[in-house]
């Protein structure tokens, strides 16, 4: 599943430059995430990157969007392609 921020973000900015698909991003009051760019940081680390420098426990899996690995990988495949 991909990932969302909560309304408990501080706006540290430490999680945008941390995602390797380019995910995340400056929303109206907090940072918010594209559920069509997160791959969880599949393909690219073991564990998410936003949830590992995240200073407020934040970041949290996206229960309205369920998704295996496999589509995550699916995913990370297709955004590479649309960077090359």
């Amino acid at each position: 599943m991909s990932l969302y921020i909560t309304d408990e973000c501080i706006n540290c900015d430490v999680c945008e430059p941390e995602c390797p698909n380019e995910a995340i991003y400056q929303g109206e009051e907090i940072f918010e995430i594209d559920p069509g760019r997160c791959t969880e940081c599949v393909g690219h680390y073991d564990e998410p990157q936003c949830v590992e420098v995240c200073p407020v426990d934040c970041i949290l899996p996206d229960p309205q969007r369920r998704e295996s690995e496999e589509t995550l990988f699916a995913r990370y495949e297709a955004l590479m392609d649309e960077a090359s």
